[in-house]
């Protein structure tokens, strides 16, 4: 082929004047860039610039891991958490429940009766929290010491499932109601709420199609 540089201007302008063309060729052509062996790294070419995102080195990609939920740490133990960090609920807690107390009887804020509010309602809810958590233990313990009883005689181990404890609490609030007389009140409770909640998804005519 013939490059356009070679070509003078008379000639040229000789070929734009009778139609005819020259053919010429590129010179930055661009040439498909690879590797002459898969183990090398990539050829990039100098004319181009290199964008400042570019990563030259690939690092490993970094995994945030939280020791609550890696199975390599451990499995928590609840029962010894609570004997060994008894102090803060009991104590601790019991405290600077007092010293908020004080603190909100001296103060004129109109503000404080919300937040009074709010501070005996996180009250109610850890103390119900910690009664669930409580009963969880306790069932649980109760169990593994089945387990262990029957581990001895050559049974397998068996798990219990949450659902399992579920039942397991209602069947335990069911005896405690019953031996306290309380279980035909809660039952008749039960029954009114359920019927009120039926009575209010239940279809009705109005007036004007009687």
């Amino acid at each position: 082929m013939i490059e356009l540089a070679e070509v003078m201007f008379g000639d040229l302008q000789k070929a734009r004047s009778d139609g005819s063309h020259l053919v010429y060729r590129k010179d930055n052509q661009e040439k498909k860039i690879g590797r002459a062996n898969k183990n090398r790294p990539m050829e990039v070419s100098a004319k181009r610039p290199v964008s400042r995102f570019r990563e030259v080195v690939q690092a490993p990609k970094r995994v945030v891991r939280d020791p609550r939920f890696e199975s390599l740490c451990g499995q928590l133990d609840v029962e010894g958490f609570r004997k060994r960090y008894d102090f803060l609920f009991e104590n601790n807690l019991r405290a600077e429940k007092e010293e908020l107390k004080k603190q909100l009887k001296k103060t004129n804020d109109p503000s404080v009766d919300d937040l009074e509010k709010r501070a005996s309602w996180i009250d109610i809810q850890l103390k119900l929290e910690s009664s669930a958590k409580s009963s969880d233990a306790a069932i649980l313990a109760q169990h593994k010491k089945k387990e262990k009883e029957a581990a001895k005689h050559g049974k397998r181990p068996y798990y219990l499932k949450n659902s399992e404890i579920r039942k397991q609490k209602l069947i335990e609030k069911y005896n405690n109601l019953k031996a306290s007389g309380k279980l035909e009140s809660f039952i008749e409770k039960r029954r009114k709420k359920n019927a009120s909640k039926d009575h209010k998804y239940m279809p009705y005519r109005r007036p004007t199609e009687l």
